[in-house]
């Protein structure tokens, strides 16, 4: 559900509509009646991270550090 509020409502009860909000409400800005912004809840969209999660999964070349052939390096000197 979502609540309307001129701009001069939301200067002044600024902290009770980040309240609000933070309890999920939607709360639209509106100027002369019509809205111009919506302040909405954060929400989470990242994965949780665990480290170590991708062991096994990747594997490195043992020639990882070995020079690049003499053809790739020309290529990068054109």
């Amino acid at each position: 559900m979502s609540l309307q509020v001129n701009i001069h409502e939301a200067k002044t009860h600024f902290s009770k509509l980040l309240a609000q909000v933070k309890e999920g409400r939607e709360v639209i800005i509106a100027k002369a009646g019509k809205p111009v912004a919506r302040l909405v809840p954060i929400t989470s969209d990242k994965p949780e991270r665990h480290p170590g999660s991708a062991k096994g999964k990747i594997t490195i070349a043992p020639d990882f550090n070995a020079p690049l052939p003499e053809a790739i390096l020309k290529e990068f000197e054109e």
